[in-house]
């Protein structure tokens, strides 16, 4: 074969790894706040009832599930004068500057008796309009994986690398959040140990200093990623020549991933996957406040231990990935996620102390499971790069959808829908944690021996 027919290696210096990574920052500072705080800020701080919170959480989660595969497929299509990926990730990226702000303030139209139903419209435009821009902006930057480096085992790395800036924006996050709890009890002679009304500027700093922050970063990101050209030219890439189509097989479009095996059950690994990070994230808070009964400034300690596992994991990926392999290291991530949800249910009156060995496990856990997951998903696209934005953007679908419905099951079922929470809640949120991690990756563990049986892989002919 002549050497022309080989697709030419790609690969990125450690400088430009970087700037790459710091892409994603940005939505995963929001994200942090999202699903760490949202349910909390909204119920317990701006005194929602239970069921409306979880419905905003929904209208978020549906949103973004909506968006992800129309912008992928969108972004496929149209190069777009910045590049393919770079545009959308720019228009994402403002997007997210101008609606998170007003999602963590208090209704500005609304007055101490307005209607509950009121207050929900008027959050939800700056929800849909933020999710739209965070979808924007994920999609676009996972699709640039496949594009810049060609290598497995690169692929892993940079997703790696990607995961270790998410648990960096994770570990500002509760950094800052816990700096700001320890300052309000330190001057505020109204503060208390549980959430309320009093923490509303409080949870409004931390979205300014997040939103300022991002932005830096956003910046890094744009000047110091290059996008090839193959990304915005679609000639190259919906028109291969004889030799490469030889080599590589057919040239992928969005409908060709509907008929793949593969395509399917990387979509459903990585949906249990988000499930059990998401929803962890999500009720860890009333967890510690509701079950636990921990001092509110928990709720920044707790996550600030699981993101600092995480990262740690996170940089012994690579090598581990390499010599067992990637659904094996999955595998061992799942195994770390049933210890904790093991040690939830056993431990009933977990003390102040334990829950930093259990908070270990799980972040550890998790960062496993998700990078894992990630580089999955960049070894089914493969070379079929023209079309990786609706494969990312399916991915994604299927992980709102699955997260939105959980947390309004979650809440529709939760023993009171008052503020207040009746002693039956102790119990509840103790099994929610345990079900969303252990019983979650029970079913991913399923789905990993399918994987294991017949291998990531597309059609040939």
């Amino acid at each position: 074969m002549e050497p022309s027919a080989v697709p030419p290696v790609r690969s990125l210096s450690l400088c430009r790894r970087l700037c790459y990574a710091t892409g994603h920052f940005l939505n995963d500072l929001c994200a942090s706040m999202w699903f760490t705080y949202l349910l909390v800020y909204l119920h317990s701080v701006l005194g929602f009832q239970s069921t409306a919170a979880g419905a905003l959480l929904l209208i978020g989660q549906i949103s973004d599930g909506i968006c992800t595969p129309i912008v992928g497929y969108e972004s496929d299509r149209r190069a777009g004068v910045y590049g393919k990926r770079k545009t959308w990730h720019l228009l994402g990226t403002v997007c997210v500057l101008v609606s998170f702000p007003f999602i963590f303030n208090p209704c500005l139209a609304c007055s101490d008796g307005s209607p509950q139903w009121a207050r929900i419209l008027y959050f939800s435009p700056f929800i849909i309009v933020f999710q739209f821009g965070w979808a924007a902006t994920q999609i676009s930057h996972l699709s640039l994986i496949p594009e810049l480096v060609s290598r497995e085992s690169e692929k892993v790395e940079l997703t790696a690398y990607r995961y270790a800036f998410t648990v960096a924006a994770n570990i500002t996050v509760f950094a800052v959040a816990w700096l700001l709890f320890h300052f309000q009890n330190n001057v505020e002679t109204t503060a208390t140990a549980t959430l309320g009304a009093v923490d509303i500027p409080l949870f409004r700093t931390l979205a300014l200093i997040v939103l300022g922050i991002g932005s830096l970063f956003s910046l890094l990101f744009h000047v110091g990623t290059r996008e090839r050209a193959s990304a915005s030219s679609p000639d190259r890439l919906i028109s291969p020549s004889t030799s490469q189509e030889a080599l590589l097989g057919p040239v992928f479009m969005w409908n060709s991933w509907l008929k793949e095996t593969s395509f399917y059950q990387v979509a459903f690994l990585y949906m249990c996957t988000r499930l059990i990070v998401n929803l962890s994230q999500t009720y860890i808070s009333v967890y510690l406040t509701n079950s636990l009964l921990l001092p509110k400034d928990y709720i920044a300690i707790i996550p600030l231990v699981m993101y600092v596992s995480g990262f740690v994991c996170s940089l012994a990926m690579k090598p581990v990935s390499k010599l067992i392999g990637i659904s094996m290291t999955y595998l061992l991530g799942l195994c770390v996620v049933v210890g904790f949800a093991s040690w939830v249910f056993v431990d009933h009156n977990m003390s102040s102390h334990s829950i930093y060995g259990a908070a270990v496990l799980l972040g550890a856990g998790s960062a496993t499971i998700l990078v894992m997951s990630l580089s999955m998903t960049a070894t089914l696209i493969g070379e079929q790069t023209q079309s990786g934005a609706f494969v990312y953007g399916s991915m994604s679908l299927t992980d709102k959808f699955a997260n939105g419905l959980g947390v309004i099951l979650i809440q529709s079922l939760r023993p009171c829908s008052t503020e207040a929470c009746c002693p039956d809640c102790v119990w509840f949120y103790r099994d929610v944690m345990v079900i969303v991690t252990g019983g979650v990756a029970a079913a991913a563990a399923l789905c990993l021996v399918t994987l294991l049986i017949r291998p990531i892989r597309i059609r040939k002919s």
